[in-house]
């Protein structure tokens, strides 16, 4: 894959993998390739869903796994220069931002929230993951993702 076309996105437009298709035919190749990227994700955020949804599948990697695997390799391909730098800055401003989506899980109709906090200029901590309990609105999903965000901001 040294000599791949890169790509744009990490993940194809599809909201979520299937879970059919032909098996891979060595999944530990598949079992290793994924587990680098998840190291990757550390300075890497903008992989973390692509990597996260991949990482679901490694009991039974499936062809269209595969390919999702793929897809972000070629997007990492394209993408060499990109990464976080924590740099120094006058600036000693604690920045928080959050955000929900509701009911974005087909399945589930589970909410994601999400935050980002920043010093300065340099993002120091952040996380994205699926709420515990289905939100009856946006309202609630934005506000559990809120105080998600308050708490980390608290400790910090």
């Amino acid at each position: 894959m040294t000599d791949c076309k890169s790509c744009t996105t990490p993940v194809d437009l599809n909201p979520k993998l299937p879970a059919d298709g032909d098996p891979v035919a060595d999944p530990t190749d598949f079992r290793s390739l994924a587990g680098a990227l998840q190291y990757l994700t550390f300075t890497r955020p903008d992989l973390s869903y692509a990597v996260q949804q991949i990482c679901l599948h490694m009991h039974d990697p499936r062809e269209p796994h595969l390919a999702a695997l793929k897809r972000i390799l070629r997007y990492v391909r394209g993408t060499l220069h990109m990464g976080l730098l924590i740099r120094p800055s006058s600036q000693q401003e604690l920045v928080v931002y959050s955000d929900a989506d509701w009911a974005g899980c087909p399945d589930t109709r589970k909410s994601t929230s999400g935050y980002a906090v920043f010093l300065g200029d340099s993002l120091i901590s952040w996380s994205s993951k699926r709420q515990n309990i289905v939100s009856h609105s946006s309202a609630e999903a934005e506000y559990r993702a809120v105080a998600n965000a308050v708490a980390e901001a608290t400790w910090l």
